[in-house]
């Protein structure tokens, strides 16, 4: 079907807020009305997420589908400030977006919702606060809990990635407004829009435990407020997949769950693959929800999730081997927990052994083979041979497997153990030993032993004191074959991924008296399949650099410190520099981490992180350059920012940021 594409209209909200939107519709969509699929984001339509917008809101509407692409308040050319992440108003203005589109001429007053990250979170919230003519939702590589599995907080510990991402965000709303849609008012809102700039990942680690602010926005503290069909997509690479199966678990509307061995793409654009007809998924989807017809979509299992297959633990991986399984219902009666306890002897066996007490206080720059946090397509972000920090921690490995074992799930470590600190940290790893000897990551969890009993109210450890602690691993599809070997180590440090605790504390686990439970799946094969990926027509680029990505890691043997580095020239991603040729607007993100730590002394840790983000066309040429350092002792967190905002090689603003903040038990 012929589609007409509106570069850009604008939304007038009740307070006289403005709101930018692109907009597909079908062109007879003038005579036969038709209903709308929304996605509500703060990343730019017009040159930010472009390339991923016309090929897949292209296609509904070459389906039968108005699509409607918004910047939230204070993003791309809409008004306002943006002060924060899912904050009410987002919500509140949401739900006069999704009643303006209802009303429109072309619609039929049915809406869908889908967005992918901040998009699948904000789709769930707003389907929390039913609006009338929202009828269903898509939501991919999101969490329902914005404290224990977003990019800020992992089982209590800090991710190294909340730096990361503020960072980003600093870039991202510092980009100016385009005057070719704003006129000749865009630099006096682009100036304000940098006057009021808050320091985002200070003002998150200002939370330090799952307190109000976290629990705004985080829908499993009411899963009975959501009253819409739910498709709920994650993947095994990605950092948001904990959620799929507790969503299908805790809702009670229809819902559905997929599960891909993807990174953070939609899954038609699927890395590493096998990526999915995941448009094709959709459109049943809203053919069910907002046209009323049957498609079988709802004869489908509750979850479809890719059981993956052993592979070598490379940094870089394009394609994951596995199958595709189904599961009727969630949790699923054809999963038990088989357990293995540990022994005195470092051995998973099925018996329990005699009690023995095994210590470990793995150096600080245990981790090195972690990976990224979140995958996302990129070179180099996959965990790598485990071997490298096996050494560091206590490793426990069945004997050879005389028979498959599949699991799909969360395992759970029931951990009897001690510490000589009041703070301390630990780091699980469950491993897939290859008979050639190589140890693949499978899953893993950290915690921070002050919140073994909760996140909302944690408490110091006493030295010497032993704790029943259950560590919830992230959960994952993988077959251990005929030959290999089960690995589980336990570490007291996870560096990049978190945040040293102020101690480096020595862990007393008792063996014989702990065990981990492995989600074993048992139930009958049947044929899951998924027609291939397609795509909408895409939107023109012209790729003007390649750009690079670096991953390493250096050990200095005179300082005795480790650094960590990974740089992107060009994107963040090593996407290159790009020109959106529709709108003639170039882009160009650069970044660099340096995470530095000596593996005697966590207080050593220190995080400097820079950025560059350059766009702009001929006449019109603005460039943004961040620079963020972190470092703590055992009381504070110590974070200082700079910005400077360039037009045309002029500077025209600069931010400076130094924010002490106490540490809370982390």
């Amino acid at each position: 079907m012929p589609v007409h594409v509106e570069e850009h209209i604008w939304i007038t909200l009740s307070d006289g807020c403005r709101l930018g939107a692109r907009l597909w519709l079908p062109e007879n969509a003038a005579r036969v009305k038709v209903p709308a699929v929304l996605e509500y984001i703060p990343y730019r339509k017009r040159d930010g997420t472009r390339a991923r917008d016309d090929p897949m809101h292209g296609y509904f509407a070459e389906h039968g589908y108005a699509a409607i692409r918004v910047d939230m308040r204070g993003s791309g050319e809409s008004d306002g400030h943006l002060a924060d992440e899912y904050l009410k108003q987002e919500q509140d203005d949401a739900l006069e977006v999704i009643a303006w589109i209802a009303k429109q001429p072309w619609c039929t007053g049915a809406v869908g919702m889908q967005g992918k990250s901040w998009g699948g979170f904000n789709a769930l919230q707003i389907a929390a606060r039913r609006p009338p003519a929202l009828k269903a939702i898509i939501t991919t590589f999101f969490t329902d809990n914005r404290y224990t599995d977003d990019i800020h907080y992992m089982g209590g510990c800090l991710l190294n990635d909340n730096l990361w991402w503020g960072s980003i965000m600093l870039a991202y709303q510092s980009r100016p407004l385009d005057p070719l849609i704003v006129g000749a008012g865009w630099r006096e809102q682009w100036l304000e829009r940098l006057e009021k700039l808050p320091f985002f990942p200070a003002l998150w680690l200002s939370h330090q435990r799952y307190d109000d602010y976290w629990k705004h926005g985080s829908v499993c503290e009411d899963f009975s407020a959501i009253q819409c069909p739910v498709l709920a997509i994650g993947g095994w690479t990605d950092s948001y997949t904990n959620a799929v199966p507790r969503l299908l678990a805790g809702l009670k509307v229809p819902r559905l769950g997929i599960i891909g061995p993807w990174g953070h793409l939609y899954p038609h654009d699927g890395a590493p693959g096998p990526a999915i007809g995941y448009l094709q998924e959709a459109l049943r989807w809203w053919d069910q929800w907002l046209k009323g017809r049957d498609t079988g979509i709802m004869e489908e299992p509750m979850l479809r999730a890719y059981v993956e297959d052993p592979v070598a633990p490379d940094g870089t991986r394009s394609f994951t081997p596995g199958r595709w399984v189904g599961e009727r219902i969630w949790p699923s009666a054809d999963i038990t927990a088989q357990r293995f306890y540990l022994g005195a002897d470092r051995t998973l066996r099925e018996r329990r052994d005699a009690s023995a007490v095994l210590t470990v206080r793995s150096p600080q720059s245990h981790g090195k083979a972690a990976g990224e946090w979140m995958g996302v397509g990129c070179p180099g972000e996959h965990p790598t041979d485990q071997r490298l920090d096996d050494g560091g921690a206590l490793v426990f490995d069945t004997p050879s497997l005389g028979a498959e074992i599949s699991v799909l799930g969360a395992p759970v470590l029931h951990l009897r153990v001690a510490a000589d600190a009041p703070v301390a940290q630990l780091a699980v790893r469950l491993c897939d030993i290859a008979p050639d000897e190589r140890v693949t990551r499978v899953s893993y969890q950290v915690l921070n032993l002050t919140h073994r009993d909760s996140h909302e109210h944690p408490t110091e450890l006493v030295a010497g004191r032993y704790y029943d602690v259950a560590v919830t691993l992230n959960a994952c599809g993988h077959r251990f074959l005929p030959g290999h070997r089960i690995r589980l180590c336990i570490g007291s440090a996870y560096w990049p991924i978190i945040w040293p605790a102020p101690y480096a504390a020595t862990l007393s686990i008792r063996a014989g008296e702990s065990a981990l439970d492995l989600p074993v799946r048992e139930g009958s094969e049947q044929t899951i399949a998924f027609e291939p990926p397609v795509h909408g027509p895409r939107t023109p680029i012209t790729i003007v650099d390649p750009g690079s990505v670096q991953r390493f890691t250096m050990q200095d043997h005179v300082s005795g410190e480790t650094t960590y580095i990974t740089e992107g020239v060009g994107g963040v991603f090593g996407e290159g520099i790009l020109r959106f040729d529709a709108v003639d607007v170039e882009i160009a993100h650069g970044m660099k981490r340096e995470l530095v730590i000596r593996d005697d002394d966590p207080l050593s840790a220190r995080y400097v992180l820079t950025q560059s983000y350059e766009m702009g066309r001929e006449g019109w040429r603005t460039l943004v350059n961040t620079r963020a350092l972190m470092h703590a002792d055992r009381a504070n967190f110590y974070l200082s920012g700079t910005l400077t905002a360039r037009l045309n090689g002029e500077v025209v603003a600069e931010r400076k940021w130094d924010v002490a903040i106490a540490r809370d038990l982390i």
